[in-house]
């Protein structure tokens, strides 16, 4: 008689297209169309996301979207999003307890200088300022790596500007602040006008500087056009684009742009490399 047989146990493996389980922790309504979420894993959680990585966002039912990391804290996983489709409708309307599939990180994220004498100068749009918020806090974390660290924040108006309550924080950083809007209010006391009027300003030796830049496409491309003109080198301007972004491993082909990949090569990349590859229009 035969020796008994003694299967091997399944070996499971949790591919990039796998989605891992997180419960919304926390909801926060920052404007009318956009909510913060705070994402704890059900399990193992997905590996500690970089500054300016993304990940893929899975509303059940309706499909997935993929968002910026708006920050991270051990495995909590934070992201702000704005209400745009049925997906990102979906997500804004969860609520503590409620469970979503996260797959990622992804991406190229933002870099910062090794050495501790350059200046940093990031220039945030609207919800740009999102995926710019873990590299602000990174470089509050390690404000006496850099000598001049500057954010410049823009918006269409007061009420739609994120992280109010996080400017404090970091000015008390040694971080020069410094907030526009496109319309003001009656109450409003700041500067009026868009964000990168502010850039030729801001207090950095061109020389050694690194520039950080997010936002709509077209201030982002003025932006960094505004940047180089003040001496900053192309490559040591850093932007995030993220277009069309779709399986976010580069298998569709949606995000092709030129010879790039948005979600493998990006979505930061260099203003020296981004500059062409933004004169294509968005399809």
């Amino acid at each position: 008689m035969p020796p008994d047989v003694v299967a091997e146990p399944a070996v499971v493996t949790t591919g990039p297209m796998t989605p891992r389980m997180y419960e919304v922790e926390s909801r926060r309504e920052d404007l009318a169309d956009t909510v913060t979420l705070t994402l704890a894993p059900t399990g193992e959680p997905i590996a500690p996301p970089e500054p300016g990585q993304f990940t893929m966002l899975w509303a059940f039912g309706i499909g997935e979207a993929p968002i910026s990391l708006a920050g991270s804290d051990g495995a909590l996983l934070t992201h702000t999003i704005r209400r745009v489709g049925a997906v990102t409708r979906a997500l804004c309307d969860v609520g503590p307890g409620d469970q979503i599939g996260v797959r990622g990180p992804y991406g190229a994220g933002w870099q910062l200088p090794a050495v501790g004498s350059d200046d940093v100068l990031i220039v945030a749009g609207g919800l740009g300022l999102a995926p710019l918020r873990p590299l602000v806090e990174q470089v509050a974390a390690h404000r006496d790596r850099f000598r001049q660290a500057t954010l410049l924040i823009g918006a269409r108006s007061p009420g739609d500007l994120l992280y109010l309550s996080e400017v404090d924080t970091w000015r008390r950083h040694a971080i020069d602040v410094e907030i526009t809007v496109d319309v003001a209010s009656t109450d409003w006391t700041g500067h009026v006008g868009v964000v990168t009027f502010l850039i030729d300003k801001a207090a950095i030796d061109p020389s050694a500087t690194t520039a950080f830049v997010c936002g709509p496409e077209v201030m982002m491309r003025f932006g960094a056009q505004a940047i180089a003109d003040r001496g900053v080198l192309p490559s040591s301007i850093q932007l995030s684009l993220e277009r069309n972004m779709h399986c976010a491993i580069g298998h569709c082909g949606h995000c092709q742009l030129g010879p790039a990949f948005v979600c493998k090569d990006g979505p930061v990349l260099q203003w020296s490399a981004a500059e062409p590859l933004m004169r294509i229009r968005a399809r």
